[in-house]
């Protein structure tokens, strides 16, 4: 089954950067659609980007659009989000997440999760 390990979260001040990563194992890599989730205190979990097999197609909530940029190497099995100029409103949980095919952006198509990272953006 696959394995998904996030990390990389930690506390920030505002207008600060983080770059999470998650590794993936149990299956083949290339053969999966990765995503980002995150779930801030007290709200439900809600979708941040997505990245297709190879890169060559990603999605983004439009309240990270310009700031996040998800990205994923193949070689090493892992996908990462590069997260610049953070706010306060982006502090969450941040989840990697994992499906056969095609890209999604909705928790349901997903198959697999990972623990979670924790993310603060101090003001």
């Amino acid at each position: 089954q696959v394995q998904l390990v996030e990390s990389g979260g930690g506390l920030v001040q505002a207008g600060g950067s983080l770059r999470l990563s998650c590794a993936f194992s149990g299956r083949t890599f290339t053969t999966y659609a990765m995503g980002w989730f995150r779930q801030p205190p007290g709200k439900e979990r809600e979708f941040v980007a997505a990245i297709n097999w190879n890169g060559g197609n990603t999605a983004y909530t439009d309240s990270v659009k310009g700031r996040f940029t998800i990205s994923r190497d193949n070689a090493k099995n892992t996908v990462y989000l590069q997260m610049n100029s953070l706010k306060p409103g982006d502090t969450a949980v941040y989840y990697c997440a994992a499906r056969v095919g095609t890209i999604a952006t909705t928790t349901g198509r997903f198959t697999s999760w990972g623990q979670g990272t924790q993310v603060t953006v101090s003001s």
